[in-house]
Formats: structure tokens, sequence, C-alpha cells
């Protein structure tokens, strides 16, 4: 059997080649090194390169500054809503509690001017608050907060601080219902502080107009003057602001008068109201009667002489509610 022989290696095998070649790259960098240390030779190669890699470095980076960007301006927008949405809604609760100081100042100012009426009035008064309104064309009428067991009695006087606003028709335990003199059923005795003729205001279902039907036609009443109650029948006390004549015309019939009044008392605005309580009755001669101009509070105040009554149908009624 023969024997293999022994190969012999080749002094510039691929081997030896490589590393002749590896050893030739690093002779020529580290010349080239020395070369740009010395004379910066390569500087403006390094920097063009540069110049020219840098976009290649933008462009690679730029979905993920784009997305980066997108989050950040999704974010602070989604920042800016909220903050948008509180100072909002901070406005409002501001707004609000404006409206309510201003709401509260309002009521306070009448129930002083209920509380100044009630001192001025000297008489005895019992504060009640609305806590319902009824109001329609043949139905007008409020209840309010107190009733038979706080001492509320059908027939009571209601007024606010501007002049009578009806009379409590019934009651309940803790609350009582008010008929406005508005309402188509009511009807007050009243009397033109400026000539002492007397009549009777009736209800129209409008809210800011009562009628006085049946005047004379030779009476002198004219648009301005200033009605208050009579005091007859004994159910309002005399001297309380009724309205004020706006208008008059004749009735169809042609031989009367009738007089379109607007109610003093504030009907649509008033929260809070007085219940007179009954009085008894004088004793002794009645006080010397003086003239007094048209009413500028709700003090009572004594009528001036007046003439005879006219003839009139209705001036026998003697107040209350009309049938």
């Amino acid at each position: 059997m023969a024997l293999p022989q022994k190969e012999s290696t080749p002094i510039f095998s691929d081997a030896t080649a490589g590393t002749l070649r590896l050893i030739a790259y690093l002779a020529l960098a580290a010349v080239l090194m020395v070369l740009d240390h010395r004379n910066g030779w390569l500087h403006r190669a390094r920097y063009a390169s540069a110049a020219a890699i840098v976009p290649i470095y933008k462009l690679a980076a730029a979905p993920a500054d784009w997305i980066h960007a997108a989050g950040t301006a999704f974010t602070e927008r989604r920042t800016l809503i909220d903050e948008n949405r509180q100072l909002r809604e901070s406005l409002l609760l501001a707004e609000a509690r404006l409206n309510r100081m201003h709401a509260v100042t309002q009521q306070n100012e009448r129930l002083k001017h209920l509380l100044d009426t009630q001192q001025l009035l000297g008489m005895h008064a019992q504060l009640a608050r609305l806590i319902d309104v009824q109001l329609g064309p043949t139905r007008d009428r409020v209840m309010l907060n107190v009733g038979a067991d706080e001492g509320v009695h059908v027939g009571q006087t209601v007024i606010d601080s501007h002049g009578v606003m009806g009379q409590i028709v019934e009651t309940l335990p803790h609350a009582s219902i008010a008929m406005l003199v508005i309402d188509p059923d009511h009807a007050v005795p009243v009397m033109v502080t400026r000539t002492g003729l007397r009549g009777i205001a009736h209800g129209t279902g409008d809210s800011d107009q009562l009628m006085v039907p049946n005047l004379p036609l030779s009476s002198a009443v004219k648009p301005g003057d200033q009605l208050v109650t009579s005091g007859l029948g004994g159910r309002f006390p005399a001297g309380f602001p009724v309205g004020t004549i706006t208008q008059l015309e004749r009735d169809p019939s042609g031989m009367f008068l009738q007089a379109l009044v607007k109610p003093a008392a504030e009907l649509e605005r008033s929260g809070e109201v007085l219940l007179l309580r009954d009085l008894p009755d004088p004793v002794g001669p009645p006080a010397p009667a003086s003239v007094a101009g048209p009413p500028s509070s709700l003090a009572p105040s004594v009528a001036p002489p007046r003439p005879p009554p006219a003839r009139n149908p209705s001036s026998a009624t003697t107040g209350g509610a009309a049938p």
C-alpha cells in the first residue's frame, strides 16, 4: 500500500495573501493618519462627507421626529382642552354664585321693605313666603308657606311693600291659598284719594290691570289718580294702595265710566308678603281727619273729606271676593 505524500504549503497561499493585504492596509492607514495629523489633508474630505451624510441622518430620523411631534401636539391639545373645560366650569360656577348673590341681595331688599312697612304700619302682621303660583285667565292665586297652625284664617288681607295683593281664601295646616286682586272673582272697595269717590275694583285676569266700573260720567277722576282701600265692608283696612288709574272709557251702555287700573302691588315679582291680622274695633270718637296727598307708602291714612257717594249699583258691595 503506497504511503500518502506530504503536501507542501506554498509561500503565497490565500491565508498569507490576506495577512499581507491586512498589513498593507494598516500601514496605509497609519501613513494617512500621520499625514492628516500633520498637514490636515483629509479635513475637507471629512467635511464634505459629513455634509453629505447629515441629510441622510435627518431623513432616517424624520419618522421618529414626526411621531414624537404628533404625540406632543396631541398631548398639548388634550391638555388645552382640559384646561379650557375647567376654565369654563369655573366661569359658570362664578357666574352662578354672582347671580345667586344678586338674587339674595334683591330678596334682602324686599324683606327690608316689608319689615320697614310693618314698622311703619304699627300693625300686627305675619311674614309669609310664596311657595307656588297659579296664574291663568280664570284663576290667579298663590300658595303661602303658613297655614291654620300658624294662625292664618280665611279673609286675611295679603299685602307686599307696595300695595294690596289679595286675601286668603283657603287654609291648610301649614299652608294657605290667597286670591290675588287680579283674579276675575275678586273685588275690593276702593276710593280715589284726590276726590274721595268710591267704587269697587274688580280683577280682570290680566296681571297688569284691574277695572273699576260704574263711575258717574260727571266724576272728576282722571288718569294718574291713586286708588286706596276705602275700608267699607270691614274686610280690607282703609288706606292701603290698590293701584293707579291708567285709562278711562265709557261702558257698553254709555251711561257710566269704567276705569282701568294698574295694580300697586308687584304681583309677578313679590316673593315675600305680609298677612294683616285682624284689629279690634276702635273705641271712642274717631281722630280728626287730615287731608293727605296720594299715598307714598302702605301706612293707613284717614281719607280726606269727600262728596256723597254716587249712586251706582256696585257700591253696595262690602268687599272681599265677588260671588
